[in-house]
């Protein structure tokens, strides 16, 4: 199994930063894909932000020009660096992979647990 660690939220004013990070640990043979989606109460989980094993990204246009994904493939961890933070952006931000745990093994998705971010006025 993958197990997926994140860390980083908070609370922070508007127009403050603060940076995620999300560790995969555990059963890896390989991860195609590392990103962050949210999920603000009463609204759906959307997509954020991923990078995929060839650090090709996409964001949500939301956050384009604010948020910045990155990775370090070595660590398999993923970080999202969020700057000039708006109320909107509150949430609870899961970490998410895909990947693989053998050489033989199907592609499949992992979730972490969430980490919530409040941005205050």
């Amino acid at each position: 199994q993958v197990q997926l660690v994140e860390s980083g939220g908070g609370l922070v004013q508007a127009g403050g930063s603060l940076r995620l990070s999300c560790a995969a640990s555990g059963s890896i043979f390989s991860i195609i894909r590392m990103g962050w989606y949210r999920q603000a109460p009463g609204k759906q989980r959307e997509l954020v932000a991923r990078i995929d094993e060839h650090s090709s990204t996409n964001y949500a246009d939301s956050v384009k020009g604010r948020f910045t994904i990155s990775r370090d493939s070595a660590k398999n961890t993923v970080y999202l660096q969020m700057n000039s933070l708006k109320l909107e952006d509150t949430a609870v931000y899961l970490c998410y992979t895909r990947g693989a745990t053998t050489y033989w093994s199907a592609l499949a998705d992992y979730w972490g647990q969430g980490t919530q971010v409040t941005v205050s006025s």
